[in-house]
C-alpha cells in the first residue's frame, strides 16, 4: 500500500498544472537553446513578467483579465528587446551571463520597497483571477478518479494548461518545419554559413528569443492563475535551472522532449519527496536532520541527470553516446 501511495503521489505531480507550466517554459527554452543555440539563463524572468504583468494589471490598476494577458505579452517582448538587442551579437557565454543578470535585476526591482505600491513588494499580489474563473463552464464538484481528484477550478486550469502544452508543441512543429525553422537550425550549427547567404542572423535570433520568451510568459501566467498569487521568491534563478533540467531530461531540439522531461522531472521529485516524507518518521530519523532530508531529493535527481549526461547526452529521446 505504501508503494502504491508513493506512486499515486508521483503521478499526481506528473500531471499537475505546475508540470504543464514547466513544460511550456521548457518548450520556450528549447526554442532558445535547442533550436537556435541561445544559452538563455533568464527563463525565470519571462515567467515573472507573465505572472506580474497579469497581476499588476488586474490587482493594482483594476484592469480586465484580458488586458492583463496583453500587458504580460507586451512585457515579455520588451524583456526580449532589453535582453537581446545589446547582447545577441556577443558570444554564447556572455549572453548567458547577461540573461541571468537582467532577470535577477528585474526580480529584485519587483520585490523592492519603492515599487511596493505597484508590485506588492516582498508580499506579492493576489486577487486577480476572479474574471478567469468566472469563465469556468464546469459545475461545482470534484473531477477525476481515485487519488487523482480535483475541484472544478483546479480541473479547469489543469485541462487548459495541458491544452496549451499541446498547442505549443504544434506551433513549434510548424515553425521548425518551415523555412524559418530551417534557418535558425542552420544558425545553431554554423552562424557564418547562413550569414554568408545573406540571412539576417541577428533578426532571426531576436525572433527566436521573442517566441521562446512568450512561451515562458504563458507558463508564468498559468502558474499565477493556478496559485492565485505571485511572489518574487517564486522566480529565483533556480527556476531556470529546473527548466533546463526538464529540457535536458527530455532532449533539446525535440518537439515532445521538453514535455516528457518536465513530466519525468516532477515525477522523480514527487516520488522522492513522498518516500523521504514517509521515511523521515522512521529509519532516517537520527541519521539525517530535517534540513538534510529536504536536499536528498535534489541529490538523487542530480545523480540521474549526471547519468543521462554521460550515457544519453541527447536526453531520453536521443541515443546513447558514441564510444
Amino acid at each position: 500500500m505504501v508503494l502504491l501511495d508513493i506512486l499515486a503521489d508521483g503521478i499526481r505531480a506528473a500531471i499537475s498544472t505546475e508540470t504543464a507550466a514547466f513544460a511550456l517554459a521548457a518548450i520556450g527554452l528549447s526554442m532558445h537553446y535547442g533550436y537556435t543555440g541561445l544559452l538563455n539563463f533568464g527563463q525565470a524572468g519571462y515567467l515573472l513578467v507573465g505572472g506580474y504583468g497579469l497581476a499588476i494589471t488586474v490587482a493594482t490598476f483594476d484592469g480586465s483579465f484580458w488586458l492583463g494577458l496583453a500587458a504580460a505579452g507586451i512585457a515579455s517582448i520588451l524583456l526580449s528587446c532589453l535582453l537581446g538587442l545589446p547582447t545577441l551579437r556577443l558570444r554564447a557565454d556572455y549572453f548567458a551571463i547577461a540573461s541571468l543578470a537582467v532577470t535577477e535585476t528585474v526580480r529584485l526591482c519587483v520585490r523592492s520597497s519603492w515599487l511596493e505600491p505597484i508590485t506588492g513588494g516582498v508580499y506579492g499580489l493576489s486577487r486577480f483571477t476572479d474574471d478567469f474563473f468566472a469563465l469556468n463552464p464546469l459545475p461545482f464538484g470534484r473531477y477525476g478518479v481515485g487519488p487523482w481528484q480535483f475541484t472544478a477550478d483546479q480541473f479547469f486550469v489543469l485541462v487548459l494548461g495541458w491544452g496549451l502544452v499541446a498547442i505549443g508543441c504544434l506551433i513549434v512543429w510548424l515553425l521548425i518545419g518551415s523555412p524559418w525553422g530551417r534557418t535558425i537550425r542552420a544558425i545553431r550549427g554554423n552562424e557564418e554559413a547562413p550569414q554568408s547567404l545573406g540571412k539576417p542572423v541577428f533578426l532571426f535570433k531576436m525572433q527566436s528569443l521573442i517566441i521562446g520568451g512568450l512561451f515562458g510568459t504563458l507558463a508564468g501566467i498559468l502558474l499565477a492563475v493556478h496559485q492565485r498569487t505571485v511572489d518574487p521568491e517564486g522566480y529565483l534563478p533556480t527556476v531556470t535551472f529546473f527548466v533546463y533540467t526538464a529540457l535536458i531530461l527530455g532532449g533539446a531540439a525535440r518537439i515532445a522532449g521538453p514535455v516528457v522531461g518536465a513530466v519525468v522531472f516532477w515525477l522523480v521529485l514527487a516520488i522522492t519527496d513522498s518516500t523521504i516524507g514517509r521515511l523521515s518518521g522512521g529509519v532516517l530519523t537520527g541519521v539525517l536532520s530535517p534540513q538534510e532530508l529536504g536536499t536528498v531529493r535534489f541529490i538523487l535527481v542530480g545523480i540521474v541527470l549526471m547519468w543521462l549526461v554521460v550515457y544519453h547526452p541527447r536526453g531520453l529521446f536521443g541515443g546513447r553516446a558514441e564510444p
